[in-house]
């Protein structure tokens, strides 16, 4: 409202003068003005004609009996509350000490006596624009909490639904120690972690440029694309690579999610690692020798899907042995004297950890002591994953994700796959999704992977890429399998490896029979030790004794047709 408006609007004022000439001019003059008034003769009307008219500006003499002028602006000015109303007292006194206890009681401003109808007119539009100022202003802090209000609870509404997406999934399993704290109720940290079908499980640390809603955008379906895949058997680069075509899709150019996999195979006693971005992760061993383990690879969301390399890097490890990863919140912890914890800090508290304390504790404690009372200024995620004996560790035993509708209890499936695929693609999710369309079949995901994957695996780098298992158990021949497998998968030709699964229904359950074919040599599984003897610790120059172990053991049947390149195997469940 400009000046010439709010000298238009009629307002509601309130007068207080003892003197009965003096309040009836004064009433005059403001009615001549075009406002409404009410009067009154001492302070004490003063009071209750505002608690029952709400004035917008109040005229007051300070000094009148009952109640003088200094004591009604008080009451006044508690009564209105956060609502601005003038007070001007209208007096005689001339003295500054008597004026400054006007200002102090709660006055705004004065008029002399004897009054002046031009300077009425300007004393009163005056305070009337900064009435409204005064009312423009609160009811703008109204819409602007209100809306705060609004995104706070929609964030709440939204971070109850990203939970229920990124729930804490095996996070609480006794060989885990994390910790993390958001800035807000969205942080640009996300920690997850799922059991394996076949045991195990894949943990992922990621860290999104900025905080808030912003970040949460990218962190929901990273977090769906986490635990539904995870759930169905795709390994660490899958999941890398749908994450990092979801982000290059979905997000602006200037975000992206530095992160870090980790796949955990406590029965080879292996660790998968893939970091992009992040600080590095440290692995300490039970005989306490301490290695770092640096990113080498770009942030998930910025490469192309061609350009994107998922390839992880396998670390042996042993039982006891335990793995850090971090996110840049760590190194950014800040002291009173604004330094940085660091690489140094992180270093420090690595190579002071001995037998007695668990690294993790270390770790956190030095953190605390180098930032003393500042709060934590970044998003803060610290995870340690120990490697532990298999038995015992969480599995999936909830039903996977499926399709609500029953499928088919009777069938026949063949699937092959050929050249170059062999290299690029995991049949294992797809095989499981088909065997879990039977109802009952789901409770048993985690033993059907485990046929299907030792199955596939065997075929794969025993039969086509004729890798010696015996390799992976020494030092030195570990990172030779490994080497050679991604070499050798990178110049397959002329190979396959065929399933054919057969499902059919019985009085208490089913039997499943699947049968894993090569184009491989075979071996002479006549004379394996496993199968000519109960010694599980013995191994053959196809199968691994602890992979045909696994399979007797889960099977009803195993059978080795041909060259040893066609395996049936007989799996019965019951409800």
């Amino acid at each position: 409202m400009d000046e010439s408006d709010a000298e238009n609007v009629p307002l509601s004022i309130l007068i207080a003068d003892d003197s009965d000439s003096d309040r009836l001019i004064l009433k005059a003059l403001l009615k001549r003005l075009g406002h409404q008034v009410l009067d009154a003769a001492n302070g004490h009307e003063a009071v209750l004609h505002f608690q029952a008219g709400a004035p917008d500006i109040v005229l007051l003499d300070a000094l009148m009996p009952s109640m003088d002028g200094m004591e009604a602006a008080r009451q006044i000015k508690r009564l209105a509350g956060e609502r601005f109303v003038p007070v001007i007292f209208v007096t005689s006194l001339s003295e500054p000490e008597d004026l400054a206890g006007c200002l102090e009681a709660g006055g705004d401003g004065f008029l002399s006596k004897p009054y002046n109808r031009l300077m009425i007119k300007a004393k009163i539009n005056a305070f009337n624009r900064m009435r409204l100022m005064h009312q423009a202003l609160s009811h703008q802090r109204d819409l602007t909490h209100e809306r705060n209000r609004q995104l706070l609870e929609e964030q709440h509404v939204a971070r109850r639904v990203f939970d229920n997406v990124a729930h804490t999934g095996c996070l609480d399993a006794a060989n885990i120690r994390y910790h993390a704290s958001p800035l807000s109720i969205f942080s640009g940290d996300v920690l997850f972690a799922s059991p394996r079908p076949a045991g195990g499980m894949l943990v992922f640390a990621g860290d999104f440029t900025g905080h808030g809603l912003p970040a949460a955008i990218g962190a929901m379906p990273i977090a769906e694309s986490f635990y539904g895949m995870a759930s169905k058997g795709f390994d660490g680069s899958d999941i890398l690579r749908e994450i990092n075509q979801k982000l290059v899709r979905i997000l602006p150019k200037d975000m992206f999610c530095c992160g870090v996999m980790v796949e955990v195979d406590f029965a080879y006693n292996q660790l998968n690692i893939w970091n992009g971005g992040l600080p590095d992760m440290w692995l300490i061993r039970s005989t306490m020798e301490r290695s770092a383990l640096p990113s080498r690879h770009l942030p998930l969301g910025i490469l192309s899907a061609d350009q994107f390399n998922a390839e992880m890097q396998a670390v042996r490890s042993r039982p006891g042995d335990r793995l850090l990863l971090m996110t840049d919140g760590v190194l950014e912890c800040a002291n009173g004297e604004g330094q940085l914890f660091g690489e140094r800090g992180v270093r420090h508290a690595i190579e002071s950890t001995c037998p007695d304390n668990h690294p993790f504790d270390v770790l956190m404690g030095a953190i605390k002591q180098f930032i003393g009372q500042q709060k934590f200024g970044d998003d803060l995620t610290l995870c340690c994953v120990e490697m532990v004996e298999e038995a015992g560790q969480t599995t999936l035993t909830e039903e996977i994700g499926l399709s609500t509708l029953a499928g088919p209890s009777q069938w026949h499936c063949d699937y092959e796959i050929r050249e170059n695929t062999l290299g690029e693609f995991n049949p294992l999710p797809l095989l499981l999704h088909i065997c879990m369309e039977v109802p009952g079949l789901r409770r048993k995901s985690g033993e059907i992977y485990t046929l299907l994957s030792e199955l596939y695996n065997n075929a794969l780098e025993h039969g086509v890429l004729r890798l010696p298992s015996d390799w992976k158990y020494t030092p030195d021949g570990f990172g030779r399998y490994y080497s050679e497998r991604s070499e050798r998968l990178n110049r397959v030709s002329g190979h396959y490896i065929r399933f054919s699964l057969q499902h059919d229904p019985r009085p208490s359950g089913g039997r499943l029979r699947v049968v894993c074919e090569d184009s491989g040599q075979g071996f002479d599984f006549h004379s394996h030790p496993v199968l000519q003897s109960t010694d599980m610790a013995q191994s053959g120059p196809r199968y691994g004794g602890r992979g045909l172990a696994l399979l007797m053991r889960l099977a009803e049947s195993i059978r080795f047709h041909g060259k040893g390149n066609r395996v049936e195997v007989v799996y019965d469940w019951f409800y």
